[in-house]
């Protein structure tokens, strides 16, 4: 059968054609494999890859084409992926412990995490109207001036508010901070 009238077939659909490929060519395949990568593992996969996608692909294939050529160039292109993702298993596998300052850094941010939900725990205890002052101001980016529109209060008062809130908070960091300092 010709190159045309075997891609031609393969495009129809013709189970017939692709096994005999497939009887055909997969040896010749897994051993070029092999050869390039003596990787009897990559060998096996970048076969069995090869013609599933010239199965999957069929309709892409281009008739003028010799079959050879097009099946090698699949398995050319499989085989050149499957040591690209090897390789990064590779070096994925091959990375080391995070290092003390990782550690340090991961337990750094975890414990400013903690300390972050303990001031909005905070905040949550603070009278109304100084919890709205310090939200608006801390969590919303709001000046003194905007705070005071929106609350219809001086900014003096809002200054004020904001000074309570900031000097409860740190005293209660403090406190925190002496009690973790003693367990």
């Amino acid at each position: 059968m010709s190159t045309f009238n075997t891609i031609a077939a393969l495009k129809a659909g013709d189970t017939s054609v692709f096994s005999d490929l497939f009887n055909e060519y997969h040896q010749k395949v897994y051993f070029y494999v092999l050869s390039k990568t003596h990787s009897t593992y990559i060998a096996e996969e970048a076969t069995q890859i090869t013609f599933i996608k010239l199965w999957d692909y069929r309709h892409r294939l281009d008739e003028s084409e010799p079959v050879s050529k097009l099946i090698f160039h699949i398995a050319r292109a499989t085989t050149i992926d499957l040591l690209r993702k090897e390789a990064v298993k590779g070096r994925f596998l091959k990375q080391e412990k995070p290092s003390e300052s990782t550690t340090r850094n991961i337990s750094d941010a975890m414990e400013a995490r903690e300390q972050l939900q303990r001031v909005r725990e905070a905040v949550q205890h603070m009278p109304p109207v100084r919890r709205k002052v310090f939200e608006l101001s801390r969590y919303e980016f709001k000046s003194h001036k905007e705070i005071a529109e929106q609350l219809s209060l001086s900014v003096k008062t809002v200054e004020n508010h904001m000074s309570l809130a900031i000097s409860y908070l740190r005293n209660l960091l403090l406190l925190l901070l002496l009690l973790l300092n003693f367990i």
